[in-house]
């Protein structure tokens, strides 16, 4: 015999995660304009490390009200570990601006560029597929979306490997311009990672709860 809870799903969690996943849309169009536009770098990193304060505290505030509540929408380990992927992918985001700044980049590599172009694709797939978890009859979709982002991940993979050659190719007598590229390739793919590391949650939600 089905078995029906009186009590309201805490279904705020959704809007909570929309709003996280729309904070990393604007992060990484952002972070493109950084390296499209490479001007007045040091504020365009001030401000994505505003948005990335902003992802914190709405992370936490996922947290919390997965402490509280009594019923949630979906697990709450789930629910904690969404909060924390889409925050590790505002993480490597802001993390690429601020390195770039920090190590006072005279221009940007054009592979930045193409792995930024990544980085975002994958922020606006999550900022699409995520607001689909409220309901079970998108759950077929967003399987074929995290196939998709899982696509953008291999690309970025592709990118970075391709990136790295060349660096060595065309710094080698500069071993310090390959350390702070290094890096900066290090944050942009690590973005791309986590992105898929979302998609992995959502894929593991979806099928728990098909």
């Amino acid at each position: 015999m089905p078995r029906f809870s009186f009590i309201p799903r805490d279904v705020e969690f959704y809007d909570m995660f929309e709003e996280e996943t729309a904070n990393l849309v604007i992060a990484a169009e952002k972070l493109i304009d950084l390296f499209d536009n490479y001007e007045n770098v040091d504020a365009k990193a001030k401000a994505l490390k505003e948005l990335e304060h902003r992802g914190d505290v709405i992370t936490h505030e996922i947290i919390a009200r997965a402490q509280r509540s009594f019923v949630t929408p979906i697990d709450r380990e789930d629910i904690t570990l969404l909060a924390h992927s889409l925050d590790d992918v505002m993480d490597f985001i802001e993390a690429a601006g601020r390195t770039a700044s920090l190590y006072r980049i005279s221009e940007p590599m054009e592979r930045a560029r193409e792995l930024a172009r990544i980085v975002v694709k994958m922020a606006h797939k999550l900022n699409e597929v995520v607001p689909r978890l409220r309901r079970r009859d998108q759950f077929p979709w967003i399987l074929k979306q995290c196939v998709s982002i899982n696509t953008l991940e291999n690309e970025a993979d592709d990118v970075h490997h391709a990136a790295l050659a060349e660096l060595f190719e065309v710094c080698r007598s500069d071993a310090c311009e390959v350390i702070k590229w290094r890096e900066i390739y290090g944050h942009l793919e690590n973005a791309t990672d986590r992105g898929e590391d979302v998609a992995n949650v959502l894929e593991g939600i979806v099928l728990k709860h098909a």
